[in-house]
């Protein structure tokens, strides 16, 4: 689905019209491929602003989607004081758990619920989604229960994603968001690597375009 495929359906579900927007802002990946958009902003500024509208004691945010994994930290304004990112490997993403759970033979819903169930933690060691994919087959073959496999799987992504935050300067309140906070394991592996709580956003996939919908309504307040 395309960026002008997607706004039509938008519109079509919410029942807006076209002639009623005022301001339109893009972003994430396909940002410069909206042609109709009045400005494109990186998805780390609208990530920072969503978060902090939902969450305004948040300080820290860990973002971990399909194809990336983001920390930024805030100032208690919601400013941006400092982010890194991890956008050239599908390790620590949403991508390597989809991997993973496809080696399992199970779905990504499923995925939580044999972390859930199982005892203990089958460790990953590979950074890399070839070799880790080897390493989960290998783990298979041996035995190794499914169930700490998957939790091993979740550990793994959770820890690249803490270690971004770790760089960024960890500060709470944590808040969670992107796709993969909705799984439960990775929700469970994050705290249990910060040894801390996270609060993971309400809608956690949307918090980046609720950030542009932000930025676009004061665009269209100033104009």
């Amino acid at each position: 689905t395309g960026p002008k495929k997607a706004m039509e359906m938008a519109f079509e579900k919410s029942g807006v019209k076209e002639e009623e927007i005022d301001f339109i802002i893009a972003t994430g990946y396909g940002r410069f491929s909206l042609e109709d958009a009045d400005k494109q902003m990186s998805e780390i500024s609208c990530h920072a602003k969503g978060i902090y509208h939902l969450v305004p004691t948040a300080r820290t945010i860990i973002d971990i989607g399909g194809q990336d994994a983001k920390a930024i930290r805030l100032d208690n304004k919601g400013g941006i004081k400092q982010f890194f990112m991890n956008d050239k490997c599908a390790a620590g993403t949403g991508r390597f758990i989809e991997v993973m759970a496809r080696v399992l033979e199970t779905t990504l819903d499923e995925m939580a619920t044999l972390d859930e169930q199982a005892e203990d933690t089958a460790p990953i060691s590979s950074t890399c989604t070839v070799f880790a994919e080897s390493e989960v087959i290998s783990q298979l073959s041996k035995g190794t229960d499914r169930k700490s496999i998957a939790r091993g799987v979740h550990m793994s992504v959770a820890s690249r994603a803490c270690g971004l935050a770790y760089r960024a300067g960890l500060e709470k309140d944590i808040v969670f968001t992107g796709g993969v906070a909705k799984n439960a394991g990775v929700v469970r592996a994050v705290s249990s690597v910060l040894k801390t709580d996270v609060i993971v956003a309400p809608n956690p996939q949307t918090t980046g375009a609720l950030g542009a919908a932000l930025f676009a309504y004061e665009a269209a307040t100033k104009k």
